[in-house]
C-alpha cells in the first residue's frame, strides 16, 4: 500500500528520538484528495492527536498513521529521503492523490465532470474563472454555467467553442455539443469586459 524507504524511516526515527515524546508517530493525509488541488500533509502526531480511525503502518521504531479518508488517494504512495551535499530532502510521491479518471464504463456525466474539474477548470483558474456542469442530456449535450472571471467575460463564447467544447468532444466519447446557460449580462467581475471584446 505505502512504501517508506529505509532512509525515510531513519530520518523519521532520528526526529522522533530528538522530540522524546512517548508514542510520537507520523500522520499522513491527503488534503482535497481526488481534486486538482490535492496535496499531502505529513506531520508528527501523538496518540492524543489521533481520531481513532487511522490505519497504522508499523515502521521500525515508530508508527505511520494513515488518515482513513485518505487511504484510496495514498494507495501506492512512496516516501523517500535523499541525502544531499546541502542537507536532505523528503520526497512523497502519491500517484493517485488527484483521483483516477473514470473508466469507459462510467456514466457520461461522471466522465464529463472529471474532465471539467481536472482539465478545464485548472486552465480557467488563471483567469479567475470556472465552469460548472449544469446538465448532460441523453443526446450528449453538455450545459455549463460560467462563474468567476468567466461570468460576463467578453471572450466566454470563444472559450466555450474553441476551448471547452473542443476538449470535451475530443476527451469524452458521447459528448455531442456544449451549451452555455450563463446570463453573462449579470457578471460583475469579468476577466475581459464584454463591450471591450469586440
Amino acid at each position: 500500500m505505502i512504501h517508506i524507504s529505509e532512509s525515510a524511516q531513519r530520518h523519521f526515527r532520528k526526529l522522533i528520538e530528538r522530540e522524546a515524546v512517548p508514542g510520537l508517530g507520523v500522520r499522513l493525509a491527503a488534503i482535497d484528495g481526488g481534486t486538482p488541488r490535492a496535496d499531502v500533509r505529513l506531520e508528527f502526531a501523538e496518540p492524543a492527536d489521533l481520531r481513532g480511525d487511522e490505519w497504522a503502518v508499523d515502521c521500525e521504531g515508530f508508527t505511520l498513521w494513515l488518515d482513513a479518508a485518505s487511504v484510496k488517494y495514498l494507495d501506492g504512495a512512496e516516501i523517500d529521503y535523499e541525502t544531499q551535499a546541502t542537507g536532505g530532502q523528503l520526497q512523497i510521491r502519491a500517484p493517485k492523490i488527484k483521483g483516477e479518471a473514470p473508466g469507459e464504463s462510467a456514466s457520461l456525466v461522471e466522465r464529463v465532470r472529471w474532465v471539467v474539474e481536472h482539465e478545464i477548470n485548472p486552465q480557467l483558474a488563471s483567469h479567475r474563472g470556472h465552469v460548472a456542469v449544469e446538465e448532460v442530456d441523453a443526446d450528449g449535450t453538455v450545459t455549463l454555467r460560467f462563474g468567476g472571471g468567466c461570468h460576463g467575460c467578453g471572450m466566454a463564447d470563444v472559450t466555450l467553442k474553441q476551448g471547452i467544447e473542443k476538449t470535451l468532444l475530443t476527451r469524452v466519447p458521447g459528448v455531442t455539443a456544449v451549451r452555455d446557460a450563463t446570463d453573462h449580462a449579470s457578471g460583475d467581475a469579468p476577466y475581459i469586459r464584454r463591450d471591450s471584446a469586440a
